[in-house]
């Protein structure tokens, strides 16, 4: 009896936990359903907001305009940087075409004032209608501090170069080095150095040379040195401050210096402090900060350093289409006319 009681018992609670397991696998089914359909909704509104964010920075970024300064480290060319910015402008995807309306339009973005690729130290960018400034960028003055070489000449002029001559040293003294920048001081005539931007033909110089073609060196052509200082003396190696006007080269200063010392010299190190209003330390951005919030705040900021002549309105905010974006770059050189253009990335 208590036995056929216990099975009967048994039978029930088999049956209330099979219930109990189909209610629950049910449950979980139909949780794991609804759990599923809001991921779906979830990623459905993630993506529709990212769509929005991309066409919002897109229209942000064709909405940048005016002139900022960077920060050029050794190495690439000044057109090899500002393809980098560009890089960097653009690494944000875009939305997709099938999203919203397309809106083609042109981000125009180039420097005033090329630095040699073993130079550093501030390249000043316009953006936008701040392309159109970057002439009077190459006009104004620039500061730059020089290490000088004595007693070694090269073909380029500085460290990168292959040595063409080598002369003693020995004998020139601070106060000799001194004596001689006042003749370098104020309105005088410089040759360019072969290996430069300068073009003949259609072709950069330095291109040319670089094949091996016989260059004629460019006529002397008159540049302007405001301010001139030696700041360190250290045989063979000199440090000079230079405040210059736009089209001078630091690197046929120093092979002048050396040439007047009845020696040779050549560039070993060159930085640019500054460049119009814009200084190394205070304004020039470093890659890590080339972000649009960034550049768009350094753009705000630098108006302000700007003549009331050149100073931009603030351009009206873009619609939130989708911006199809070509690139240009506009790359000015030191003498107006000679390698001016646009040229299509």
């Amino acid at each position: 009896m208590a036995e056929s009681q216990a099975a009967a018992v048994s039978s029930s609670t088999l049956k209330i936990d099979t219930v109990s397991i189909s209610e629950t696998a049910e449950t979980a089914s139909a949780m794991a359903v609804t759990s599923v359909a809001a991921a779906i909704a979830a990623a459905a509104r993630t993506g529709s907001e990212a769509r929005v964010s991309k066409a919002a920075l897109a229209a942000k970024l064709l909405s940048l305009s005016g002139v900022f300064a960077v920060r050029k480290p050794k190495g690439p060319t000044s057109a090899e940087l500002l393809n980098r910015l560009k890089e960097k402008l653009l690494a944000a995807e875009m939305p997709s075409p099938e999203w919203t309306k397309r809106k083609k339009q042109t981000l125009k973005i180039g420097h005033g004032g090329t630095l040699d690729s073993a130079a550093q130290g501030v390249l000043v960018v316009g953006i936008g209608r701040g392309t159109k400034m970057l002439t009077s960028m190459l006009s104004g003055s620039k500061r730059y501090i020089a290490i000088g070489e004595l007693g070694k000449a090269t073909d380029t002029l500085d460290s990168t170069g292959k040595v063409t001559e080598e002369k003693p040293y020995d004998k020139i003294t601070q106060e000799d080095i001194e004596g001689i920048l006042q003749k370098f001081t104020g309105n005088i005539m410089q040759v360019p150095p072969l290996y430069s931007a300068l073009k003949k033909d259609g072709q950069r110089l330095s291109t040319l040379m670089k094949r091996g073609e016989v260059v004629e060196a460019k006529p002397a052509r008159p540049v302007t040195v405001y301010s001139i200082s030696l700041q360190k003396f250290q045989p063979p190696f000199f440090t000079l401050d230079v405040e210059c006007g736009g089209g001078f080269y630091i690197r046929s200063l120093v092979s002048d210096i050396g040439r007047e010392l009845s020696s040779c010299a050549s560039v070993l190190e060159l930085t640019r402090t500054k460049q119009g209003p814009f200084t190394l330390e205070e304004h020039a951005l470093p890659e890590d900060k080339w972000t649009i919030d960034d550049i768009a705040q350094c753009l705000e900021h630098c108006s302000s350093l700007l003549p009331a002549e050149l100073a931009l309105k603030k351009s009206k905010p873009e619609g939130t289409h989708e911006q199809v974006l070509s690139c240009e770059y506009i790359t000015l050189n030191e003498t107006k006319g000679e390698d001016d253009g646009i040229k299509t990335l």
